[in-house]
């Protein structure tokens, strides 16, 4: 093996676009963070004043969500007698409970977040390469575009949920046209079909729709972006195995290239760790909430199709397109973290290693060991991010939704 007390500093300036590059891969994630506060927690040049506007705004983000689950779980478990009406609250209820602890774990994550942000700006900062830079970039763009795609959906439907259903619905034009509609119930004390009080209780519902998405879609911003660069930063290391022998370098030195790929290799596992680490909580959270919401918009969209009521069915299969691509993507991304970083023992037997001395190519060995044990995205160190857990996730609502019917035809 070559000498371990070889260690190359990369700490100054490389890349004197890294200020432009570094806004474009975290773009996304700032503009769905300030607005719920939680940007402050992890980024760790805020200046005071930025974080006392984000602790108002936690408030307010958390006062809202609780405007919604506490009269609706009075509601659902002591007052309403309907199971059917049970039934069709329970799912954005619910949404709702799941966002909130979502929120919680991403504010108390913050400060291993906040180490993830500063390990994307030091790779930003110190690439080297304009090829290197590239592939960065393009790992950037998929992330940017997989964030924006599930916020369409995301805001889409949502939205149209709480306002255009509330009032163009069939259930809705069949009432009393002096009761005004509401998402979810409220509190017993106000007077809700009076004005301002109604005006003001359907603000604050919709405020506190635009923060549950706002918040889920943060989440899946977070582990986008962090996995896909560290998908760009395997697909550099593999580029730097294939040159590794022959080519204009080899003056370089083999063992110094060597030494340089098995550094920023062992920086990659640990910033993926990070990850893991930090998103555990919420991918678990993720897996449930998906699960069990699912399930419910099947059953809406169903119980919609026998009512003939076009504009909910239409509201609940674009919410249920939009839960399923988030735990499509939550689980292709897992998928792609092992299988990429899996691909460095690949990369590192098709070099031409058998051209080199034997005591070169036994560095090769440890590569393609380490390559064996691939780091993966989990849901709470329980269950593994796959493809194979969407598959899993989509027929246990299938099963959910079978006993839910069941349930509900007693």
């Amino acid at each position: 093996m070559w000498d371990r007390s070889w260690s190359p500093t990369r700490s100054y300036l490389r890349n004197h676009d890294h200020e432009t590059d570094v806004n474009y891969t975290l773009e996304m994630c700032r503009w769905l963070l300030k607005p719920i506060g939680v940007w402050t927690l992890i980024y760790h040049r805020a200046s005071n004043l930025e974080r006392a506007v984000s602790m108002l705004l936690q408030v307010a983000c958390f006062s809202c969500l609780l405007f919604i689950i506490l009269p609706s779980a009075n509601n659902i478990f002591f007052v309403e007698k309907d199971i059917q009406v049970k039934v069709k609250l329970l799912g954005p209820v619910g949404f709702c409970m799941f966002s909130a602890v979502k929120y919680c774990y991403i504010g108390a994550k913050g400060k291993i977040l906040g180490r993830c942000i500063q390990h994307v700006e030091k790779d930003w900062r110190t690439v080297d390469e304009q090829g290197h830079r590239a592939i960065m970039l393009k790992h950037a763009s998929v992330s940017r575009h997989l964030i924006t795609v599930c916020i369409i959906f995301l805001y889409t439907g949502g939205m149209s949920y709480h306002t255009v259903v509330q009032f163009l619905s069939k259930a809705t034009r069949r009432q009393n046209v002096t009761a005004r509609p509401l998402t979810y119930p409220c509190f017993n004390f106000l007077d809700v079909q009076s004005t301002p009080t109604y005006e003001i209780v359907f603000f604050l519902h919709c405020a506190a729709a635009m923060i549950m998405y706002t918040v889920t879609s943060a989440a899946y911003s977070l582990a986008a972006t962090f996995v896909m660069h560290i998908c760009g930063q395997i697909q550099i290391q593999i580029v730097r195995l294939e040159n590794l022998i022959g080519g204009h370098r080899e003056k370089d030195g083999f063992h110094e290239r060597m030494a340089v790929i098995v550094r920023d290799h062992v920086q990659i596992l640990r910033f993926s760790k990070d990850v893991e680490e930090a998103l555990r909580e919420v991918c678990l959270t993720e897996i449930v909430e998906s699960t069990l919401i699912i399930c419910m918009l099947e059953y809406y969209c169903m119980m919609e199709w026998s009512n003939s009521d076009a504009i909910a069915i239409l509201t609940y299969f674009t919410l249920l397109i939009s839960f399923t691509f988030n735990i499509l993507i939550f689980c292709y991304i897992g998928e792609i973290l092992s299988e990429q970083c899996s691909r460095m023992g690949a990369a590192s037997y098709n070099i031409r290693w058998y051209n080199l001395p034997a005591k070169k190519a036994y560095n090769l060995v440890l590569l393609s060991a380490i390559s064996l044990y691939p780091p993966k995205l989990t849901a709470g160190k329980i269950i593994e991010l796959s493809l194979n857990t969407f598959g899993v996730v989509l027929r246990t609502s299938v099963i959910y939704l079978n006993l839910l019917r069941t349930v509900t035809t007693w």
